[in-house]
């Protein structure tokens, strides 16, 4: 009695689902993460449809809007309504809304790109990018809804840190510590302590680890409940200012933690510490 009685709850529910809608939406779907531009094959193979019917679906998306093909290489990518959707959802959140402004000024006040991003697994998602004239010599090709690896990154290791123990083994487990620049992290043991530094108070660096000739320190961004949703970070390239790690903290870190303190106290918290 009690199966059916939750075949029927499951059928209820799904009386008005539409198959065809989550065919579409897994469309989308299988352009987030790193890929940024795929195939018919590579998306027929992401959401497990024939390449018939992903043709046809990927068709109409692309005659709304909602994909748009590359005439020379033939692959897609998002267009521009899924980017608006995009955008429209990231700045309903309140965090985007209250933090444009002290990162605009971070920006304007250090001569240096600014980012916020936030954690989706192992890698971060940027919410928030600004640029100020003065820095023309970082270009990674980066905006709002790009995403990155977390282990290589300062910001992804401030939301690393801020993991309990549990989700981060979890997510370590799930990532691999590839070489992607000189000073990339790659083994478990050496994350771990760099995250433990940084859970004790030390600002997350990011020496050269994610792209050669970047450097990067990040802090997190706390709310009312005191929880890390957030973290920020200032980036500089060496063409642009080839200083230490050591010497890009001392000028830049009182600045980004202010930056920090603000956001986090219009966010509700409130350090305990005063």
């Amino acid at each position: 009695m009690e199966a059916n009685d939750s075949n029927t709850v499951r059928t209820a529910e799904r009386s008005g689902f539409s198959q065809s809608l989550e065919r579409g939406l897994s469309v989308l779907d299988a352009f987030a993460g790193m890929h940024s531009t795929l195939g018919i094959a590579e998306i027929a193979r992401e959401v497990g449809l024939n390449k018939s019917t992903t043709h046809r679906y990927v068709n109409t998306l692309a005659v709304l809007g909602y994909l748009h093909q590359d005439p020379e290489s033939r692959k897609y990518r998002l267009g521009a309504r899924a980017v608006e959707i995009g955008f429209a959802a990231l700045n309903s959140i309140e965090i985007t809304r209250v933090a444009a402004g002290p990162l605009q000024r971070l920006a304007d006040e250090t001569g240096f790109t600014v980012s916020m991003a936030v954690l989706d697994g192992p890698e971060i998602v940027y919410i928030e990018r600004r640029r100020t004239g003065q820095d023309r010599q970082l270009d990674l090709n980066l905006q709002v809804g790009s995403r990155l690896p977390a282990y290589c990154t300062a910001l992804g290791k401030v939301l690393l840190a801020a993991e309990p123990p549990a989700q981060l083994r979890a997510l370590l487990d799930r990532i691999d510590l590839a070489r992607r620049a000189p000073n990339t992290i790659t083994a478990r043991e050496h994350l771990l302590a760099a995250l433990d530094r940084i859970r004790r108070g030390a600002v997350a660096v990011n020496d050269e680890e994610l792209t050669p000739g970047l450097r990067a320190i990040a802090v997190g961004v706390r709310d009312r409940s005191r929880r890390v949703v957030a973290a920020i970070n200032i980036a500089v390239h060496t063409t642009g200012w080839n200083a230490s790690p050591d010497a890009l903290m001392r000028r830049l870190e009182p600045a980004l933690r202010r930056t920090a303190a603000d956001i986090s106290g219009q966010l509700g918290f409130r350090d305990p510490t005063g």
